[in-house]
C-alpha cells in the first residue's frame, strides 16, 4: 500500500515538475535554433503563476467545468500510469480529458474558438486510433495491457516494435502542438488562428489548461519511455531523444492544413502500424 501511495504522489508531482521543465527546455532549444537568446528554463512556471493570479473571467459555467474536468482526467491518467495500471484504461482516461477541452472551447461563440475546437476534434480523430494501435502492438508483444508486464519484459519493445515507436512519435508531434500539425492552437504567429482553441480561456482557467498540458506531455513521454523500459536511465534517454526530434521537426517544417493532417496522419500512421503488427505476427508464428 505504501508503494502505491508513493507512486501516486510521484505521478502527481511529475506533471508540474517534469512537464514545466520540458516546456522550458523546448523554449530554450527553439530559441537557439532561431539564433535567439530565449527565456530562462523556469519561465513556464512564471507564466502559469501569473495566470493563476489573474481575475477569473469565464464565458459560462460550462466552460469552467470542462477545464476542471480536462485537468482532472489528465492528472488521473498520469497517476494511473505511475501506478502501472491497465494501458487501455489510461488511454480512455486521456481521451476523455481531450474531449472535455474541446467541449469547453465549443461553449464559446467566438468563431476562432469554434474553428479551433473543430480542428482539435480532427486531431483527436487522427491520433487516438494510432495510440490504440500502439497499445495493441504492446499487447501482442507482452501478452498483457498491464504496464507491470511491460516493465517486467526482458527485451526492449523498440527492438520488436520500431515502427510503432515511430507512430508514437508522430502522435507526440500532434499532442505537443508542434509543426506541421499545430492546427488547432499554436504559440507561433505563422498560424492564422494562433491560440484558436484557447481564444476565450483566460486567467486561472488558462493556467490550469497549461498545467494539464504539462501532465499530458509527461504522459506521452512516459509512453515513449515504455519502449525501453529497462530502467529510469534508458527510459529518460529515449524520451529526451523523442523531445529533441519533435523540436527539430517543429522548427524545420511548416504547418499543414487539416486535409494533409488526415492524409499524412492516417496514411503514415496506419501503414507503419499495420506493417509492424503484421511483421510481429508473422515472426511470432
Amino acid at each position: 500500500m505504501s508503494d502505491l501511495i508513493l507512486r501516486g504522489v510521484a505521478g502527481l508531482l511529475a506533471g508540474p515538475l517534469l512537464g514545466g521543465l520540458t516546456s522550458g527546455l523546448d523554449r530554450i532549444l527553439t530559441a537557439r535554433l532561431q539564433a535567439r537568446q530565449g527565456p530562462p528554463l523556469q519561465q513556464p512556471y512564471y507564466d502559469v503563476v501569473k495566470l493563476l493570479a489573474k481575475e477569473l473571467v469565464v464565458v459560462n459555467a460550462w466552460q469552467a467545468f470542462c477545464v476542471y474536468s480536462h485537468l482532472f482526467a489528465t492528472v488521473l491518467a498520469v497517476v494511473l500510469f505511475a501506478l502501472q495500471a491497465d494501458l487501455l484504461l489510461i488511454l480512455f482516461t486521456e481521451a476523455v480529458g481531450a474531449v472535455f477541452l474541446v467541449m469547453g472551447a465549443m461553449a464559446s461563440t467566438s468563431p476562432y474558438s469554434q474553428i479551433g475546437a473543430h480542428r482539435e476534434l480532427l486531431q483527436i480523430l487522427v491520433y487516438e486510433p494510432l495510440l490504440f494501435l500502439v497499445a495493441i502492438g504492446i499487447y501482442l508483444e507482452t501478452g498483457s495491457f498491464r504496464l507491470t508486464a511491460v516493465f517486467q519484459w526482458p527485451v526492449p519493445l523498440i527492438t520488436q516494435l520500431p515502427l510503432l515507436f515511430g507512430v508514437l512519435c508522430l502522435v507526440l508531434v500532434i499532442k505537443l502542438r508542434k509543426s506541421p500539425f499545430d492546427l488547432s492552437a499554436a504559440t507561433h504567429a505563422h498560424q492564422e488562428l494562433v491560440r484558436g482553441l484557447f481564444t476565450d480561456f483566460s486567467g486561472p482557467l488558462l493556467g490550469l489548461i497549461e498545467i494539464a498540458h504539462w501532465y499530458e506531455t509527461v504522459l506521452m513521454l512516459a509512453f515513449c519511455g515504455l519502449f525501453w523500459a529497462g530502467g529510469l536511465l534508458p527510459m529518460t534517454t529515449l524520451a529526451l531523444a523523442a523531445v529533441m526530434g519533435v523540436i527539430l521537426m517543429d522548427n524545420a517544417t511548416a504547418r499543414l492544413n487539416w486535409r494533409w493532417l488526415l492524409g499524412y496522419g492516417w496514411l503514415a500512421g496506419m501503414t507503419l502500424s499495420l506493417i509492424n503488427l503484421i511483421w510481429h505476427f508473422r515472426g511470432a508464428g
